[in-house]
């Protein structure tokens, strides 16, 4: 829980680098809050025709520019620019080429050293 409520104290920064730990702790707890948020709005009847519930809705609203920089952040992390996320919009070969680079080992480079290097240097 630590690391999602540590890109909530980051919500929109956008420059230097997010560890494997981070991106993938976020992306875990943000699923679960949005599938109990879902339940929830089932039960309280919020639930539109689309299946988006008021309570969803407004979530994801929140967590938009939030998810943006977390994945900007871990792609500088792969020593990548943050302008690879637009890849995600080719379909089905984009999103799954992305999801490689989210899920490769932290390199050094350009965005400074790696964010494994650093957390081992402290």
């Amino acid at each position: 829980m630590n690391w999602y409520t540590h890109v909530w104290k980051n919500y929109a920064v956008f420059s230097g680098r997010a560890g494997r730990a981070e991106y993938w702790h976020f992306y875990l707890w943000n699923t679960i809050i949005s599938f109990v948020l879902a339940g929830v709005d089932v039960l309280l009847m919020l639930a539109t025709g689309t299946g988006m519930g008021a309570l969803s809705g407004l979530y994801m609203l929140a967590v938009l520019i939030p998810s943006l920089a977390v994945t900007t952040r871990r792609l500088h992390d792969t020593n990548r620019s943050g302008w690879w996320i637009w890849f995600s919009f080719v379909p089905l070969i984009g999103v799954i080429t992305l999801l490689v680079f989210l899920a490769q080992e932290s390199k050094p480079g350009a965005y400074g050293p790696s964010s494994e290097a650093a957390r081992q240097a402290a």
